[in-house]
């Protein structure tokens, strides 16, 4: 608590003070003063003497002074209380509520008193016994159906951002490369519009130009990558398999073929549940323990997988898969083989292989091969590449193999479980395959088989 110190003793610090020698800081410090209280003390002695000491502090003059009006404004608020009460008794008198609701003259007669109330509108409210949503909603509806109202909102100014001189300014210099503006970017930028937009004489503002963007319905979006083949016979081709898959009969089958590798067996890295605190590694260099190659054919009708290994891609295993297709769907009338442009799949040994083998069909009876190829650059059409990616997914990420052989036995035992299945509960590709393939395994021009997530050659 600050000290007080009486009129008296500072009457005579300051006549000491006064006739001293020494500093008035030296002075101060020996007394415990603030030598802003004594110059204080010695201006108000040389103009009222003691007399002006012991006057009553100014704190209490001006609260005496702001006493007189606060009780007048009371006063004043009092009487308004009890005119609102006064008048809202009267209203319910007179417009008693039926069924639980005031009659839409009661509830103007409120609403207007409410707002020309001399008192806070919140006391006002709480007066006539109303919640704050009732009297907003009330007064919404009457000022709405007034027809001041109405010509106000009939003759409201159109917005700036809605004018159409504005629009067009805008979007003539978003349509155009920040290049022609004198910016050094590809992609434009809210302040770098401002400026342009400057230069051409339009001052807006960057909230004014995010409006009119977004009230066009534009809204950022990352490029995507549009599937394409530099193939001129791509719709030829397209059409062509299009029209064999649509026909194909129950002595027919559709080959997908392609060749998946050749990969290290090594520890792989992958998606994969690790505890709180922990971290999952893989070694960037590792001894591989061998290389795999396989070539595989997916049939569409039954969803069947054959496949073998090979130790290189070329005519000779395209040759090898064509007789063991022979010979495992010999039942068949007529198979259709479908690849990429690769050139061991248009070599002249096979297509020799494939021209005697329809030449013995004719005599024999024996099963017919016709060739359906992709367009070139489209392997993303390719109906099996869908399966690689399941198989990647299930066996091949976050696998650590110790060998060839345990690596090829888990592909085995892969798709081995995969044909049973679809053995069991027949079903054409096109769907999602037995819940392992995460991409659609269908023909289809927008599909695109080829997963880049759980896929790599």
């Amino acid at each position: 608590m600050r000290k007080q110190i009486p009129p008296e003793k500072k009457c005579r610090l300051v006549l000491l003070f006064m006739s001293s020698m020494q500093p008035i800081a030296a002075l101060c410090r020996t007394h415990r003063i603030n030598p802003s209280d004594y110059y204080r003390w010695r201006k108000i002695f040389l103009h009222a003497g003691t007399e002006a000491l012991r006057r009553a502090p100014r704190r209490e003059r001006a609260t005496k002074a702001r006493e007189q009006p606060k009780k007048e404004q009371q006063a004043s608020s009092d009487a308004e209380k009890l005119r609102i009460l006064d008048r809202f008794g009267a209203l319910k008198a007179e417009g008693a509520r039926s069924c639980g609701r005031w009659p839409e003259t009661a509830r103007a007669a409120i609403v207007e008193l409410i707002d020309t109330a001399s008192i806070p509108k919140s006391s006002a409210i709480k007066l006539a016994r109303l919640t704050r949503s009732t009297y907003y909603r009330w007064r919404k509806q009457f000022r709405t159906a007034s027809p001041s109202c109405k010509q106000r909102l009939k003759t409201r100014p159109v917005r700036l951002t809605d004018r159409d001189h504005v629009k067009e300014a805008v979007f003539m210099i978003l349509h155009s490369p920040p290049t022609d503006h004198g910016f050094n970017r590809t992609t434009w930028k809210v302040d770098d519009l401002q400026r342009a937009l400057d230069k051409s004489g339009l001052a807006l503002g960057r909230h004014a130009i995010r409006t009119v963007i977004k009230a066009a319905g534009y809204r950022w979006l990352k490029a995507k990558k549009v599937l394409t083949s530099n193939d001129p016979d791509y719709c030829t081709k397209l059409d062509n398999i299009q029209r064999i898959l649509g026909s194909l009969s129950e002595d027919e089958g559709f080959f997908s073929i392609d060749e998946y590798g050749p990969f290290a067996v090594k520890r792989r890295q992958g998606r994969q549940l690790v505890a709180p605190g922990q971290t999952a590694t893989v070694p960037q260099w590792q001894k591989s323990k061998g290389v795999l190659i396989m070539t595989a054919a997916l049939e569409l009708s039954t969803n069947q997988v054959t496949h073998f290994y090979s130790e290189k891609k070329n005519t000779d295993e395209m040759i090898k898969l064509l007789d063991i297709l022979l010979e495992r769907y010999r039942h068949l009338k007529r198979i259709y083989l479908s690849w990429d442009a690769a050139s061991w799949h248009m070599s002249k040994r096979l297509s020799e292989r494939i021209t005697s083998n329809n030449v013995m069909a004719q005599v024999t009876g024996s099963t017919r091969v016709d060739l359906a190829p992709l367009p070139a650059g489209a392997q993303f059409l390719n109906v099996i590449e869908s399966v690689f990616s399941g198989l990647a997914r299930a066996v091949i990420h976050n696998s650590d193999y110790q060998s060839i052989s345990h690596a090829k036995a888990a592909i085995d035992r892969h798709f081995g479980e995969r044909n049973d299945h679809f053995r069991r509960y027949p079903q054409r590709a096109g769907k999602r395959i037995w819940g392992k393939e995460r991409q659609l395994a269908r023909f289809s021009e927008a599909n695109n088989c080829k997963d880049s997530t759980y896929f790599w050659t």
